[in-house]
C-alpha cells in the first residue's frame, strides 16, 4: 500500500509517522516533506503547491492514498484534480476549502448558518475600515481575508494598532493578495480552545480536544504565531461544550453548506472562543491544526487509516476511533527572530538523545537535510511532543527532551498549558 503525504511541516511529519505506524505498514511518500519524514519514507521534489507535479506524480504511480496537510494546495483544488484522476484522497474539494480560503465566506456561511461567532464588516477601502475600527473601538481583531500562513491576524489592542493592520494589509500589501480585503471582528472574550472532526459528508466525529498557544512570549504576549505548543485534552471543553459545538458549529455549518450543494469530506478544525460554557467560532481550517495535530494523533489509539477511508467512503463511526487516557504535550522550538525574519541552515544537535526521552517523539517542522545533519529550515523548526499519566508529567518529559536539543538563536516558551496548570493548582 502506498500513501502520500502532502506538506513538509510538523502536522505532516505527523501524519505520516501516525500512517508508517499502521498495521497496514503502508509505504510512505511525503512531497515535498522534511529531515523528519525522510526518516519514514521517500520524499518527493515537489512543492505542495505544485498541483499539476502532484497530479502528474499521482497519476504515474499511483498512490492508494493521498493525505493533503496544508490549506494551499486544498485551495487550489488539489482533491478535485486526483479525484477526477480516480485517486483517493483525504481532504476537502476546493469549494469545501473556502471555508478557510476566505474568511469572509466563513462567515457568511456561519451567519447564514446561525453559528455563534463575532460580528464583523469586511473592507476593501482603508478609509472606510480604519472608520470602522474608530466606531467600534478596541480591542478588535484585523485579518487578512485570504490565507497568509498564520500570520495575516492581528488582535489589535488600540485603534492606532488596528488602523496600523488595515493599512498594511490594503496599502502596504503585507500579505499580498490575501490581504486585498480584510475582515474587521469584534474581539471575543474568553479561552481559546481547538476541536478537530472528521466528516464524511453526512457524519461528524470530533476528534480529542486541545489548546495552542499563539503569542510568541510567555504569558501569551507579543504577536501572532502559528502555533508555539499544545495540549490534549482541554478541560475547559467540557461535554456539555462538546454538545454546542457539534450541534451550534458543525452540524448547523455542515447543513449550510449543503444548501449551497457542498458536500464536505476531510476534517475540519474550529478555533473556538469559549466563554461562560458558550464556544464560538474564532476560526475554521479546513485541514488538521498544527501544533494541534501532533498533540491529539500522540492520544489516538491503534489504526488510523481506517478512519481515513471511512471519510472517503462515506462510513465514518465513533467506533473507529480510540483515545489513550494518557495527557499530551506539545512544545515547539523556533528559530531566533521568528514569526518575523530568522536564519536558516542552523545545525540541530542532539535529536537522537531528545527522541529517547521516555514517551516522547521529535517532529520536525521547518527541518531539512544538509548532507548528514539537520538543519533549520523554517520558523517553526520541531515539535517536541511527549505523553505523560497526567499533564505535569507530560510537560516534564516534553521540556527535558527540550532542553536537550540545540542550535543556533533557539527560541521557545516554558509555559505551555499554563492555565491548565492553574485550574489543576486551584482544584
Amino acid at each position: 500500500m502506498k500513501v502520500l503525504v502532502v506538506g513538509n511541516g510538523g502536522r505532516e511529519h505527523t501524519l505520516a509517522w501516525k500512517l508508517a505506524n499502521d498495521s497496514a505498514k503502508p509505504e510512505i511518500f511525503c512531497t515535498p516533506g522534511n529531515a523528519g519524514t525522510a526518516e519514514l519514507g521517500t520524499n518527493l521534489a515537489f512543492g505542495a503547491g505544485d498541483v499539476d507535479g502532484i497530479k502528474g506524480w499521482c497519476i504515474a504511480n499511483q498512490p492508494d492514498l493521498v493525505v493533503i496537510g496544508p490549506e494551499a494546495p486544498l485551495c487550489a483544488g488539489l482533491t478535485d484534480l486526483l479525484e477526477a484522476e480516480g485517486i483517493r484522497v483525504f481532504g476537502p474539494s476546493g469549494a469545501a476549502a473556502e471555508l478557510e480560503g476566505s474568511k469572509q465566506f466563513a462567515k457568511e456561511i456561519m451567519k447564514a448558518a446561525g453559528v455563534p461567532t463575532s460580528a464583523y464588516e469586511t473592507f476593501t477601502d482603508p478609509e472606510a475600515a480604519c472608520e470602522y475600527v474608530r466606531e467600534r473601538g478596541a480591542p478588535i481583531v484585523i485579518k487578512a481575508d485570504g490565507l497568509a500562513a498564520g500570520k495575516g491576524v492581528t488582535v489589535a489592542e488600540t485603534v492606532d494598532q488596528a488602523e496600523a493592520a488595515i493599512r498594511d494589509a490594503l496599502e502596504g500589501n503585507a500579505f499580498g493578495d490575501a490581504g486585498s480585503r480584510v475582515v474587521i471582528e469584534d474581539f471575543l472574550i474568553g479561552e481559546e480552545a481547538s476541536i478537530l472532526a472528521l466528516i464524511d459528508g453526512e457524519n461528524v466525529v470530533m476528534l480529542a480536544s486541545s489548546q495552542d498557544h499563539k503569542r510568541i512570549f510567555e504569558k501569551d504576549e507579543g504577536p501572532n504565531t502559528g502555533g508555539m505548543g499544545a495540549y490534549s485534552p482541554a478541560s475547559i471543553v467540557t461535554e456539555s461544550v462538546l454538545k454546542k459545538v457539534k450541534e451550534e458549529i458543525y452540524d448547523r455549518t455542515l447543513a449550510e453548506l449543503k444548501k449551497r450543494g457542498i458536500v464536505y469530506k476531510g476534517v475540519l478544525y474550529a478555533g473556538l472562543m469559549i466563554d461562560d460554557g458558550q464556544p464560538s467560532v474564532v476560526e475554521f481550517n479546513c485541514r488538521f491544526g498544527d501544533p494541534e495535530t501532533q498533540a491529539v494523533l500522540a492520544r489516538w489509539d491503534g489504526d488510523m487509516l481506517p478512519a481515513i477511508n471511512a471519510v472517503i467512503d462515506g462510513s465514518l463511526s465513533e467506533g473507529l476511533i480510540r483515545w489513550k487516557p494518557e495527557h499530551s504535550v506539545c512544545v515547539v522550538m523556533v528559530a531566533g527572530g521568528y514569526p518575523g525574519n530568522y536564519e536558516k541552515g542552523n545545525v540541530i544537535e542532539n535529536l537522537d538523545e531528545a527522541n529517547a526521552v521516555a514517551d516522547t517523539v521529535v517532529f520536525h517542522a521547518g527541518t531539512a537535510l544538509d548532507g548528514d545533519k539537520v538543519v533549520t529550515a523554517g520558523g517553526r523548526v520541531l515539535g517536541i511532543t511527549s505523553l505523560g499519566k497526567d499533564l505535569p508529567d507530560a510537560l516534564s518529559k516534553a521540556y527535558i527532551a527540550v532542553e536537550t536539543i540545540s542550535f543556533k538563536d533557539a527560541f521557545y516558551r516554558n509555559d505551555i498549558a499554563h492555565r491548565e496548570l492553574r485550574r489543576l493548582e486551584n482544584g
